[in-house]
């Protein structure tokens, strides 16, 4: 199992989960549209879905929208250490453009793929962007 497997066993767990990741997005500003892309949803799951997904029904169980929910968690806790008196300060950070993304929203390079998430969450947390470089103390 690789680090960035996300294991969720009971019905409760995915729920909680499922629940943490919509109020990331939710407080990001992000709307269906972006939801379903930034999660790679299975096109049979609709964007009117979301709804359900705040309250009674857990995110599919695929191993896409797993991991990259937990990529969506991961930069929501990097961005409350980084900004920790101000909680609104994830959304707006992930709206503006960053000069290492050639002026481009963090939120665009996300959506441009789970490639995209992996590079905003390395600028957001140290950790890792050391594990991805291999200098994991062995």
């Amino acid at each position: 199992m690789s680090q960035d497997q996300i294991v969720l066993e009971t019905t409760d767990e995915r729920m909680s989960f499922t629940r943490a990741t919509m109020q990331v997005l939710d407080n990001w500003g992000l709307e269906a549209g972006q939801m379903h892309a930034l999660l790679a949803m299975p096109e049979s799951v609709r964007t009117r879905a979301f709804n359900s997904f705040r309250n009674e029904t857990p995110f599919p169980s695929d191993p896409t929208v797993e991991k990259r929910a937990g990529y969506v968690l991961r930069i929501a806790e990097a961005l409350r250490t980084s900004f920790p008196t101000n909680p609104t300060m994830g959304g707006r950070w992930i709206r503006q453009g960053h000069r290492r993304f050639g002026n481009r929203s963090p939120l665009s390079v996300m959506l441009q793929g789970e490639d995209g998430m992996v590079a905003i969450l390395a600028q957001v947390d140290c950790t890792f962007a050391w594990d991805q470089s291999g200098s994991k103390a062995n």
